[in-house]
């Protein structure tokens, strides 16, 4: 079995949609980003990253940035781990509607022009595939690897706070979650 670590990201500069529509962090997540990057170092050597991973969009990349350079890594690029596709007939304004609604069902239940437990799936085969890694991901992703770790289809399956760790270990091509992130006192939206 290998560990890897999947991270939500930090606190961003402003909410989805805002700004370009792809915001970096603000100086709360920098901040997060040093001191997640300095848990990880801190890490036993046998469990520390030797990877790490993000998805393309910019507030993970920032988050992601301070430990990749810690280690002498290049950071690589996943967009499998990136954020869930709205459907492409949503505007920006109605997509805060379109997730809440989301995260009060399950994976096989959300409106949109895609499979979505099997966007969750993919999300939880492409985390199984970074053995020893630190994957900088999102809060519906995060939620699809635990779901997927635990059979649990509820797509809110916790509420990760920014730069909280979830722990899985890969057995074979699956996870089995170690141990959840931090959870948010506040609300995703």
């Amino acid at each position: 079995m290998a560990r890897v670590y999947v991270i939500r990201h930090g606190r961003p500069a402003s909410s989805w949609g805002g700004d370009d529509g792809d915001p970096g962090l603000d100086e709360i997540g920098r901040q997060q980003a040093i001191e997640v990057m300095e848990s990880m170092l801190a890490l036993p050597e046998a469990t520390r990253p030797r990877r790490v991973v993000s998805s393309p969009l910019r507030r993970c990349r920032e988050t992601a940035e301070p430990l990749a350079q810690a280690l002498g890594l290049d950071l690589h690029i996943d967009a499998r781990v990136g954020e869930i596709p709205t459907p492409a007939a949503l505007s920006d304004p109605e997509r805060p509607a379109w997730l809440r609604t989301a995260f009060g069902g399950e994976w096989d239940q959300i409106v949109g022009d895609m499979d979505y437990a099997a966007w969750a799936r993919g999300v939880a085969a492409a985390v199984a595939e970074y053995p020893l890694t630190a994957v900088f991901s999102h809060f519906v992703a995060l939620n699809a690897a635990v779901g997927v770790a635990t059979g649990n289809r509820q797509v809110a399956a916790f509420r990760p706070d920014h730069c909280s760790v979830t722990t899985f270990d890969i057995q074979d091509t699956r996870l089995l979650l170690i141990e959840k992130g931090r959870e948010a006192q506040s609300q995703v939206l």
